[in-house]
């Protein structure tokens, strides 16, 4: 019985993960750019995935639909900001050399 709950309680855990793992690929794929295509966005995604909590996947998807939310992000004062900025930059490049 107890092993059931633990299975149970893991599918349901990796349900809700999977669904908020896609936020930064929809949105890429919303954004209706000429260079998105379901194969970057799906690897954009992936070098996301380990860098961030589903809170800040959530906040980089909307940078997609609003470009000016990164450029408020760049231009914070404050220190959670830049640190967030600091890591953002960083999947930026590990992005481009992953996924071209």
């Amino acid at each position: 019985m107890k092993h059931l709950l633990f299975v149970a309680a893991m599918s349901a855990g990796l349900s809700a993960g999977m669904a908020e793992a896609g936020a930064i690929k929809r949105a890429c794929l919303k954004a209706d750019r000429a260079a998105a295509s379901r194969e970057l966005c799906t690897c954009i995604e992936r070098v996301a995935r380990p860098m961030f909590s589903a809170s800040q996947k959530r906040r980089i998807a909307k940078f997609f639909a609003d470009p000016h939310l990164s450029q408020e992000l760049r231009a914070s004062d404050r220190r959670s900001d830049e640190r967030f900025w600091e890591l953002y930059q960083a999947w930026g490049a590990a992005a481009e050399a992953q996924c071209g």
